[in-house]
Protein backbone atom coordinates (compact mmCIF):
# COMPACT_ATOMS: atom_id res chain seq x y z
CA UNK A 1 0.00 0.00 0.00
CA UNK A 2 1.11 2.97 -1.06
CA UNK A 3 2.43 6.38 1.34
CA UNK A 4 -0.42 8.60 -0.07
CA UNK A 5 -3.36 6.36 1.23
CA UNK A 6 -2.81 7.57 4.20
CA UNK A 7 -4.25 10.34 5.57
CA UNK A 8 -4.72 11.65 9.14
CA UNK A 9 -8.31 12.57 8.45
CA UNK A 10 -10.43 10.59 5.80
CA UNK A 11 -13.45 12.40 5.19
CA UNK A 12 -16.42 10.51 3.05
CA UNK A 13 -18.78 12.13 0.70
CA UNK A 14 -18.42 15.64 -0.51
CA UNK A 15 -21.79 16.94 0.13
CA UNK A 16 -23.04 20.24 2.34
CA UNK A 17 -21.32 18.51 5.00
CA UNK A 18 -17.95 16.70 3.53
CA UNK A 19 -17.24 19.81 1.64
CA UNK A 20 -17.72 21.84 5.23
CA UNK A 21 -15.31 19.09 6.88
CA UNK A 22 -12.92 20.17 4.18
CA UNK A 23 -12.31 23.87 5.35
CA UNK A 24 -12.75 23.49 8.77
CA UNK A 25 -9.76 20.76 8.57
CA UNK A 26 -7.86 23.36 6.65
CA UNK A 27 -8.54 26.29 9.30
CA UNK A 28 -8.49 25.11 12.46
CA UNK A 29 -6.43 21.71 12.21
CA UNK A 30 -3.53 22.80 9.30
CA UNK A 31 -1.11 20.78 10.76
CA UNK A 32 -3.53 17.53 9.51
CA UNK A 33 -3.38 15.85 6.29
CA UNK A 34 -6.62 14.57 4.65
CA UNK A 35 -9.03 13.11 1.72
CA UNK A 36 -12.29 13.57 1.00
CA UNK A 37 -13.70 10.18 -0.80
CA UNK A 38 -16.55 10.70 -3.19
CA UNK A 39 -18.62 7.34 -4.39
CA UNK A 40 -20.14 9.68 -7.64
CA UNK A 41 -18.40 11.48 -10.09
CA UNK A 42 -19.02 15.41 -8.67
CA UNK A 43 -19.20 16.84 -5.38
CA UNK A 44 -22.81 18.16 -4.26
CA UNK A 45 -24.31 15.59 -2.36
CA UNK A 46 -28.41 15.61 -2.43
CA UNK A 47 -27.82 18.58 -4.63
CA UNK A 48 -26.00 16.79 -7.39
CA UNK A 49 -27.81 13.32 -7.13
CA UNK A 50 -31.63 14.97 -7.33
CA UNK A 51 -32.99 16.49 -10.58
CA UNK A 52 -36.53 16.44 -10.45
CA UNK A 53 -38.67 19.90 -11.72
CA UNK A 54 -37.96 22.22 -8.52
CA UNK A 55 -35.71 20.68 -7.06
CA UNK A 56 -34.76 23.60 -4.10
CA UNK A 57 -33.83 23.81 -0.82
CA UNK A 58 -36.78 23.67 2.21
CA UNK A 59 -34.80 25.88 4.62
CA UNK A 60 -33.66 28.96 4.23
CA UNK A 61 -29.91 29.62 2.52
CA UNK A 62 -28.54 32.35 5.86
CA UNK A 63 -28.79 28.85 7.63
CA UNK A 64 -28.31 25.88 5.14
CA UNK A 65 -25.33 28.10 4.06
CA UNK A 66 -22.15 27.38 5.60
CA UNK A 67 -20.99 30.24 8.64
CA UNK A 68 -17.85 30.54 7.07
CA UNK A 69 -19.13 31.82 3.56
CA UNK A 70 -22.40 34.04 2.58
CA UNK A 71 -24.96 33.36 0.77
CA UNK A 72 -25.52 36.17 -1.75
CA UNK A 73 -28.09 35.22 -3.76
CA UNK A 74 -31.32 37.29 -3.30
CA UNK A 75 -33.33 34.07 -3.43
CA UNK A 76 -32.94 32.74 -0.20
CA UNK A 77 -35.58 29.70 -0.77
CA UNK A 78 -32.75 28.65 -3.28
CA UNK A 79 -32.86 26.54 -6.76
CA UNK A 80 -31.19 23.06 -6.19
CA UNK A 81 -28.82 24.13 -9.35
CA UNK A 82 -27.80 27.66 -7.37
CA UNK A 83 -27.15 25.59 -4.42
CA UNK A 84 -24.80 23.29 -6.82
CA UNK A 85 -22.97 26.47 -8.02
CA UNK A 86 -22.90 27.48 -4.36
CA UNK A 87 -21.01 24.61 -3.31
CA UNK A 88 -18.26 23.82 -5.87
CA UNK A 89 -17.25 28.05 -5.11
CA UNK A 90 -16.67 26.86 -2.05
CA UNK A 91 -14.87 23.63 -2.69
CA UNK A 92 -12.82 26.07 -5.35
CA UNK A 93 -11.85 29.35 -3.15
CA UNK A 94 -10.81 26.79 -0.59
CA UNK A 95 -8.87 24.28 -2.68
CA UNK A 96 -11.11 21.44 -1.24
CA UNK A 97 -11.78 20.17 -4.49
CA UNK A 98 -7.65 19.42 -5.08
CA UNK A 99 -8.68 16.86 -1.71
CA UNK A 100 -11.88 14.99 -3.44
CA UNK A 101 -11.21 11.83 -4.84
CA UNK A 102 -14.15 11.34 -7.08
CA UNK A 103 -15.55 7.31 -7.83
CA UNK A 104 -14.39 6.46 -4.27
CA UNK A 105 -16.93 3.91 -2.87
CA UNK A 106 -15.90 2.85 0.40
CA UNK A 107 -17.57 -0.70 1.31
CA UNK A 108 -16.28 -1.44 4.56
CA UNK A 109 -13.95 0.65 7.25
CA UNK A 110 -11.93 -1.82 10.22
CA UNK A 111 -10.76 -0.30 13.34
CA UNK A 112 -6.89 -1.89 15.02
CA UNK A 113 -6.56 -1.11 18.42
CA UNK A 114 -3.04 -2.38 17.57
CA UNK A 115 -2.42 -0.59 15.18
CA UNK A 116 -4.37 2.58 16.05
CA UNK A 117 -6.14 3.45 12.65
CA UNK A 118 -8.90 2.65 10.60
CA UNK A 119 -7.90 0.86 7.43
CA UNK A 120 -10.61 1.44 4.80
CA UNK A 121 -12.05 -0.62 2.04
CA UNK A 122 -12.50 1.35 -1.76
CA UNK A 123 -14.05 0.47 -4.87
CA UNK A 124 -12.55 2.63 -7.34
CA UNK A 125 -14.05 3.70 -10.51
CA UNK A 126 -16.34 2.05 -12.75
CA UNK A 127 -14.83 -1.02 -12.44
CA UNK A 128 -15.19 -1.05 -8.82
CA UNK A 129 -11.12 -1.54 -8.87
CA UNK A 130 -10.34 -2.56 -4.94
CA UNK A 131 -8.20 0.04 -3.33
CA UNK A 132 -7.08 0.73 0.55
CA UNK A 133 -6.86 3.75 2.09
CA UNK A 134 -5.36 4.17 5.74
CA UNK A 135 -6.30 6.44 8.22
CA UNK A 136 -6.05 7.92 12.26
CA UNK A 137 -9.48 9.52 12.17
CA UNK A 138 -12.73 8.67 10.61
CA UNK A 139 -15.36 11.47 9.33
CA UNK A 140 -18.36 10.17 8.38
CA UNK A 141 -20.03 12.73 5.66
CA UNK A 142 -22.17 10.63 3.12
CA UNK A 143 -25.78 11.29 4.98
CA UNK A 144 -28.56 9.58 5.88
CA UNK A 145 -29.94 8.15 2.65
CA UNK A 146 -29.26 5.75 -0.14
CA UNK A 147 -27.84 6.99 -2.98
CA UNK A 148 -28.85 3.75 -4.99
CA UNK A 149 -32.57 4.46 -4.60
CA UNK A 150 -35.26 5.57 -3.12
CA UNK A 151 -38.43 4.46 -0.87
CA UNK A 152 -40.45 2.18 -3.07
CA UNK A 153 -43.57 1.13 -1.64
CA UNK A 154 -45.00 -1.97 -3.81
CA UNK A 155 -48.21 -1.04 -4.87
CA UNK A 156 -51.22 -3.48 -5.92
CA UNK A 157 -51.21 -3.68 -10.05
CA UNK A 158 -47.96 -1.54 -10.66
CA UNK A 159 -46.98 -3.92 -13.31
CA UNK A 160 -50.48 -3.27 -15.16
CA UNK A 161 -50.11 0.25 -15.57
CA UNK A 162 -49.66 1.71 -19.12
CA UNK A 163 -47.59 4.71 -18.52
CA UNK A 164 -44.31 5.43 -16.66
CA UNK A 165 -44.04 5.45 -12.94
CA UNK A 166 -41.34 8.12 -12.07
CA UNK A 167 -39.37 8.15 -8.66
CA UNK A 168 -37.94 11.81 -8.15
CA UNK A 169 -34.61 10.09 -6.72
CA UNK A 170 -34.52 8.88 -10.24
CA UNK A 171 -36.18 11.31 -12.70
CA UNK A 172 -35.17 10.82 -16.18
CA UNK A 173 -34.01 13.61 -18.31
CA UNK A 174 -35.89 13.13 -20.94
CA UNK A 175 -39.22 12.98 -19.30
CA UNK A 176 -41.83 15.32 -20.68
CA UNK A 177 -45.01 15.89 -19.07
CA UNK A 178 -46.53 18.34 -21.29
CA UNK A 179 -50.04 17.62 -21.73
CA UNK A 180 -50.30 14.42 -19.66
CA UNK A 181 -52.57 13.59 -16.38
CA UNK A 182 -49.81 13.10 -13.75
CA UNK A 183 -50.42 11.92 -10.44
CA UNK A 184 -47.82 12.98 -7.70
CA UNK A 185 -48.34 10.41 -4.53
CA UNK A 186 -46.77 12.19 -1.39
CA UNK A 187 -47.46 14.88 0.81
CA UNK A 188 -43.68 16.04 1.69
CA UNK A 189 -40.98 18.70 0.62
CA UNK A 190 -40.30 16.85 -2.38
CA UNK A 191 -44.49 16.54 -3.92
CA UNK A 192 -45.46 20.07 -2.38
CA UNK A 193 -42.13 21.10 -4.94
CA UNK A 194 -43.11 19.23 -8.28
CA UNK A 195 -46.37 19.87 -8.30
CA UNK A 196 -46.38 23.85 -8.99
CA UNK A 197 -42.94 23.18 -10.91
CA UNK A 198 -44.92 21.57 -13.66
CA UNK A 199 -48.12 22.49 -12.93
CA UNK A 200 -48.64 24.84 -16.47
CA UNK A 201 -47.26 22.03 -18.63
CA UNK A 202 -49.20 19.39 -17.72
CA UNK A 203 -53.04 18.55 -18.66
CA UNK A 204 -53.91 17.96 -15.04
CA UNK A 205 -51.87 16.88 -11.61
CA UNK A 206 -53.04 15.82 -8.62
CA UNK A 207 -51.29 15.24 -5.54
CA UNK A 208 -52.50 12.08 -4.05
CA UNK A 209 -52.03 11.90 -0.07
CA UNK A 210 -52.65 9.42 2.50
CA UNK A 211 -53.04 11.90 5.43
CA UNK A 212 -52.41 16.16 5.37
CA UNK A 213 -49.27 17.84 5.96
CA UNK A 214 -49.09 21.24 7.79
CA UNK A 215 -47.90 23.48 4.90
CA UNK A 216 -46.32 27.34 5.50
CA UNK A 217 -45.23 30.38 2.81
CA UNK A 218 -41.92 32.37 3.37
CA UNK A 219 -40.77 34.88 0.73
CA UNK A 220 -38.43 33.41 -1.59
CA UNK A 221 -36.55 36.24 -1.74
CA UNK A 222 -35.53 37.87 2.30
CA UNK A 223 -36.33 41.49 1.72
CA UNK A 224 -34.76 42.28 5.45
CA UNK A 225 -31.32 41.11 4.17
CA UNK A 226 -31.02 42.74 1.38
CA UNK A 227 -31.77 45.93 2.87
CA UNK A 228 -29.26 45.04 5.73
CA UNK A 229 -26.48 44.54 3.13
CA UNK A 230 -26.87 47.92 2.19
CA UNK A 231 -25.81 49.14 5.46
CA UNK A 232 -23.24 46.86 7.06
CA UNK A 233 -20.14 44.13 5.43
CA UNK A 234 -21.79 40.85 3.49
CA UNK A 235 -20.29 38.73 5.77
CA UNK A 236 -21.84 40.91 9.22
CA UNK A 237 -25.17 40.96 7.33
CA UNK A 238 -24.81 36.97 6.42
CA UNK A 239 -23.83 36.18 10.58
CA UNK A 240 -26.80 38.56 11.79
CA UNK A 241 -29.38 36.85 9.67
CA UNK A 242 -27.89 33.83 10.04
CA UNK A 243 -28.53 34.28 14.05
CA UNK A 244 -31.68 35.51 13.74
CA UNK A 245 -33.58 33.12 11.21
CA UNK A 246 -31.98 30.26 13.83
CA UNK A 247 -33.50 31.88 16.75
CA UNK A 248 -36.44 32.55 15.32
CA UNK A 249 -36.68 28.51 13.94
CA UNK A 250 -35.65 27.38 17.13
CA UNK A 251 -38.58 29.55 19.36
CA UNK A 252 -41.14 28.21 16.37
CA UNK A 253 -39.99 25.09 16.95
CA UNK A 254 -40.12 25.17 21.06
CA UNK A 255 -43.68 26.93 20.61
CA UNK A 256 -44.61 23.86 18.81
CA UNK A 257 -43.94 21.61 21.31
CA UNK A 258 -45.37 24.09 24.54
CA UNK A 259 -48.16 25.56 22.71
CA UNK A 260 -49.02 22.92 20.46
CA UNK A 261 -52.87 23.93 19.78
CA UNK A 262 -51.73 27.50 19.58
CA UNK A 263 -49.32 26.83 16.89
CA UNK A 264 -51.64 24.54 14.92
CA UNK A 265 -54.47 27.34 14.71
CA UNK A 266 -52.69 29.67 13.23
CA UNK A 267 -50.98 27.40 10.65
CA UNK A 268 -54.57 26.61 9.77
CA UNK A 269 -56.06 30.09 9.88
CA UNK A 270 -53.24 30.55 7.22
CA UNK A 271 -54.05 28.33 5.03
CA UNK A 272 -57.95 29.23 5.10
CA UNK A 273 -56.96 32.84 4.15
CA UNK A 274 -55.21 31.22 1.02
CA UNK A 275 -56.82 27.96 -0.02
CA UNK A 276 -61.12 28.47 2.05
CA UNK A 277 -62.54 26.05 5.03
CA UNK A 278 -63.80 23.64 2.99
CA UNK A 279 -60.13 22.64 1.20
CA UNK A 280 -58.36 23.51 4.45
CA UNK A 281 -61.19 20.80 6.37
CA UNK A 282 -61.18 18.21 3.65
CA UNK A 283 -57.25 18.20 2.70
CA UNK A 284 -55.07 20.11 4.88
CA UNK A 285 -56.11 19.40 8.15
CA UNK A 286 -53.81 16.98 9.75
CA UNK A 287 -54.12 14.68 12.61
CA UNK A 288 -51.20 15.38 14.33
CA UNK A 289 -49.62 17.99 16.17
CA UNK A 290 -47.00 20.70 14.39
CA UNK A 291 -43.50 19.53 13.84
CA UNK A 292 -44.27 16.23 14.98
CA UNK A 293 -43.98 15.55 11.57
CA UNK A 294 -41.37 18.33 9.40
CA UNK A 295 -43.97 21.15 7.40
CA UNK A 296 -43.35 21.68 4.11
CA UNK A 297 -42.10 25.30 3.26
CA UNK A 298 -43.42 26.46 0.03
CA UNK A 299 -41.71 29.67 -1.47
CA UNK A 300 -44.20 32.33 -1.88
CA UNK A 301 -46.62 30.08 -1.20
CA UNK A 302 -46.69 28.61 -4.50
CA UNK A 303 -48.24 25.49 -4.01
CA UNK A 304 -51.36 26.83 -2.32
CA UNK A 305 -51.73 29.31 -5.00
CA UNK A 306 -51.26 25.86 -7.97
CA UNK A 307 -54.63 24.66 -6.34
CA UNK A 308 -55.93 28.36 -6.02
CA UNK A 309 -55.63 28.60 -9.37
CA UNK A 310 -57.09 25.10 -10.31
CA UNK A 311 -54.25 24.07 -12.24
CA UNK A 312 -53.90 21.57 -9.47
CA UNK A 313 -55.47 19.73 -6.95
CA UNK A 314 -55.61 17.54 -3.89
CA UNK A 315 -56.93 14.06 -2.87
CA UNK A 316 -56.41 12.58 0.49
CA UNK A 317 -57.48 9.18 -0.02
CA UNK A 318 -55.99 5.09 0.12
CA UNK A 319 -54.49 3.70 -2.88
CA UNK A 320 -56.20 0.04 -3.60
CA UNK A 321 -54.36 -0.64 -6.95
CA UNK A 322 -52.60 0.37 -10.00
CA UNK A 323 -54.59 -0.27 -13.24
CA UNK A 324 -54.30 0.04 -16.62
CA UNK A 325 -55.12 3.85 -16.73
CA UNK A 326 -53.99 5.35 -13.51
CA UNK A 327 -55.04 4.77 -9.65
CA UNK A 328 -58.30 2.80 -8.23
CA UNK A 329 -58.81 4.59 -4.65
CA UNK A 330 -60.34 2.80 -1.71
CA UNK A 331 -63.12 5.04 -2.11
CA UNK A 332 -64.43 4.17 -5.20
CA UNK A 333 -63.14 6.75 -7.17
CA UNK A 334 -60.34 6.61 -9.93
CA UNK A 335 -57.23 8.88 -10.74
CA UNK A 336 -56.63 8.99 -14.65
CA UNK A 337 -52.70 9.20 -15.11
CA UNK A 338 -50.49 9.12 -17.88
CA UNK A 339 -47.27 9.32 -15.29
CA UNK A 340 -47.70 8.61 -11.79
CA UNK A 341 -44.95 10.11 -9.59
CA UNK A 342 -44.03 8.32 -6.14
CA UNK A 343 -42.93 10.91 -4.49
CA UNK A 344 -43.00 8.37 -1.47
CA UNK A 345 -39.57 9.36 0.42
CA UNK A 346 -35.72 8.09 0.90
CA UNK A 347 -34.52 4.89 1.60
CA UNK A 348 -32.54 5.67 4.74
CA UNK A 349 -29.45 3.77 5.91
CA UNK A 350 -26.96 4.37 8.72
CA UNK A 351 -23.45 6.21 8.51
CA UNK A 352 -22.95 5.73 4.70
CA UNK A 353 -24.41 2.12 4.46
CA UNK A 354 -20.84 0.49 4.83
CA UNK A 355 -19.71 -2.63 7.17
CA UNK A 356 -17.81 -1.22 10.19
CA UNK A 357 -15.41 -3.61 11.82
CA UNK A 358 -13.42 -2.53 15.47
CA UNK A 359 -10.78 -5.45 16.78
CA UNK A 360 -12.54 -7.70 14.68
CA UNK A 361 -16.32 -7.33 16.28
CA UNK A 362 -18.84 -5.98 13.56
CA UNK A 363 -20.28 -2.76 14.58
CA UNK A 364 -24.11 -2.91 15.26
CA UNK A 365 -24.95 0.80 15.59
CA UNK A 366 -28.56 0.29 16.81
CA UNK A 367 -27.01 -1.50 19.99
CA UNK A 368 -24.55 1.17 20.68
CA UNK A 369 -24.77 4.72 22.31
CA UNK A 370 -25.28 8.00 20.81
CA UNK A 371 -22.33 10.28 22.05
CA UNK A 372 -23.64 13.66 21.47
CA UNK A 373 -25.03 13.11 18.18
CA UNK A 374 -21.78 13.10 16.99
CA UNK A 375 -19.93 9.83 18.29
CA UNK A 376 -21.06 5.84 18.71
CA UNK A 377 -19.94 4.48 22.22
CA UNK A 378 -16.82 2.35 21.69
CA UNK A 379 -16.29 3.25 17.95
CA UNK A 380 -12.77 4.91 18.43
CA UNK A 381 -11.68 8.05 16.15
CA UNK A 382 -14.99 7.95 14.02
CA UNK A 383 -17.63 10.58 14.16
CA UNK A 384 -20.34 11.24 11.80
CA UNK A 385 -22.36 14.44 10.34
CA UNK A 386 -25.96 13.83 10.93
CA UNK A 387 -27.71 17.41 10.52
CA UNK A 388 -31.45 18.96 11.94
CA UNK A 389 -34.79 17.39 11.50
CA UNK A 390 -36.08 20.81 13.12
CA UNK A 391 -33.95 22.83 11.30
CA UNK A 392 -31.61 23.22 8.28
CA UNK A 393 -28.52 20.81 8.07
CA UNK A 394 -25.43 22.77 7.97
CA UNK A 395 -26.30 24.44 11.37
CA UNK A 396 -25.39 21.47 12.70
CA UNK A 397 -22.62 19.93 10.35
CA UNK A 398 -20.76 23.14 10.74
CA UNK A 399 -20.95 22.50 14.72
CA UNK A 400 -20.10 18.91 14.29
CA UNK A 401 -16.92 19.48 12.09
CA UNK A 402 -15.82 22.40 14.96
CA UNK A 403 -16.02 19.41 17.46
CA UNK A 404 -14.28 17.30 15.67
CA UNK A 405 -11.41 19.93 14.98
CA UNK A 406 -11.23 20.28 18.93
CA UNK A 407 -11.07 16.37 19.31
CA UNK A 408 -7.95 16.24 16.69
CA UNK A 409 -6.15 19.12 18.44
CA UNK A 410 -6.76 17.81 22.03
CA UNK A 411 -5.29 14.57 21.20
CA UNK A 412 -2.24 16.44 19.73
CA UNK A 413 -1.71 18.78 22.55
CA UNK A 414 -1.97 15.73 25.04
CA UNK A 415 -0.36 13.54 23.11
CA UNK A 416 -2.79 11.06 22.53
CA UNK A 417 -3.75 9.10 19.17
CA UNK A 418 -7.28 7.65 20.50
CA UNK A 419 -10.86 8.97 21.53
CA UNK A 420 -13.22 6.27 22.49
CA UNK A 421 -16.90 6.95 23.81
CA UNK A 422 -17.09 5.08 26.34
CA UNK A 423 -19.84 4.51 28.84
CA UNK A 424 -19.01 5.50 32.67
CA UNK A 425 -19.96 2.74 35.32
CA UNK A 426 -23.22 5.41 36.22
CA UNK A 427 -24.20 5.31 32.74
CA UNK A 428 -25.14 1.36 32.94
CA UNK A 429 -28.40 1.44 33.96
CA UNK A 430 -29.92 4.59 31.37
CA UNK A 431 -33.17 4.70 30.16
CA UNK A 432 -33.03 3.90 26.37
CA UNK A 433 -34.37 6.21 23.97
CA UNK A 434 -34.81 6.67 20.43
CA UNK A 435 -32.01 8.90 18.46
CA UNK A 436 -34.98 11.43 17.64
CA UNK A 437 -37.71 11.79 20.08
CA UNK A 438 -41.12 13.49 18.93
CA UNK A 439 -40.55 12.89 15.41
CA UNK A 440 -43.09 10.29 13.55
CA UNK A 441 -42.44 11.23 10.09
CA UNK A 442 -42.34 7.49 8.26
CA UNK A 443 -39.00 7.86 6.40
CA UNK A 444 -37.66 8.51 10.64
CA UNK A 445 -39.79 6.03 11.86
CA UNK A 446 -38.65 3.26 9.32
CA UNK A 447 -34.74 4.30 10.25
CA UNK A 448 -35.04 4.77 13.83
CA UNK A 449 -34.37 1.05 15.28
CA UNK A 450 -31.33 1.10 13.18
CA UNK A 451 -29.77 4.09 14.80
CA UNK A 452 -27.96 4.29 18.11
CA UNK A 453 -29.73 4.90 21.77
CA UNK A 454 -29.88 7.77 23.15
CA UNK A 455 -29.72 8.39 27.18
CA UNK A 456 -31.15 10.87 29.57
CA UNK A 457 -27.87 12.77 30.33
CA UNK A 458 -25.21 14.33 28.62
CA UNK A 459 -22.85 13.23 26.93
CA UNK A 460 -25.46 10.40 25.76
CA UNK A 461 -27.77 12.68 24.48
CA UNK A 462 -28.87 13.71 20.93
CA UNK A 463 -30.76 17.55 21.61
CA UNK A 464 -31.48 18.56 18.37
CA UNK A 465 -31.11 22.35 20.07
CA UNK A 466 -29.19 24.22 17.86
CA UNK A 467 -29.01 26.67 21.15
CA UNK A 468 -27.45 23.85 22.85
CA UNK A 469 -25.54 22.50 20.36
CA UNK A 470 -23.61 25.69 19.93
CA UNK A 471 -22.49 25.61 23.73
CA UNK A 472 -21.66 21.85 23.98
CA UNK A 473 -20.08 21.16 20.77
CA UNK A 474 -17.94 24.59 20.77
CA UNK A 475 -17.36 24.69 24.66
CA UNK A 476 -17.79 21.44 26.68
CA UNK A 477 -14.61 20.19 28.64
CA UNK A 478 -13.61 16.97 26.06
CA UNK A 479 -12.41 15.24 29.04
CA UNK A 480 -15.67 14.53 30.42
CA UNK A 481 -15.28 11.08 31.95
CA UNK A 482 -17.06 9.29 29.12
CA UNK A 483 -14.52 10.25 26.23
CA UNK A 484 -11.27 8.49 26.75
CA UNK A 485 -8.40 9.28 25.29
CA UNK A 486 -4.98 7.04 25.17
CA UNK A 487 -1.56 6.50 23.41
CA UNK A 488 -1.60 2.79 22.92
CA UNK A 489 1.80 3.10 21.62
CA UNK A 490 3.42 5.19 24.92
CA UNK A 491 1.15 2.66 27.08
CA UNK A 492 3.08 -0.11 25.30
CA UNK A 493 6.72 1.37 25.87
CA UNK A 494 5.87 2.53 29.67
CA UNK A 495 5.06 -1.40 30.08
CA UNK A 496 7.73 -2.59 28.79
CA UNK A 497 10.21 -0.66 30.66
Amino acid sequence: MSDSNHVDVLVVGAGISGIGAGYFLQTMCPDRSYAILEGRDDLGGTWDLFRYPGIRSDSDMHTLGYSFKPWTDPKTIADGLSILKYLRETAAENGIDDKIKYQHMVTKAEWSSHESRWTVQVAVGEAKQPTTYTCNFLFMCSGYYSYKSGYKPDFAGADDFAGQIVHPQEWPEDLDCTGKKVVVIGSGATAVTIVPAIADQVESITMLQRSPTYMVARPAVDKFSQKLRKFIPEKQAYATIRKLNSMRGEFFYNQTRKNPDKVRDQLLGLAREALGEDEVAENFTPTYNPWDQRLCLMPDGDFFKSIKSGKANVVTDQIERFDTTGIQLESGDHLDADIIVTATGLQLVTVGDIDFIVDGNTVDFSKSWTYRGVGYSDVPNMASSFGYINASWTLRSDLTCEFVCRLLNHMRDTNTTVCTPTLRPADANMPELPWIQDFNSGYMERMMPLLPKQGDREPWTNPQRYSLDKKVLRKAPLEDGAMIFSNPKVAARVAAS
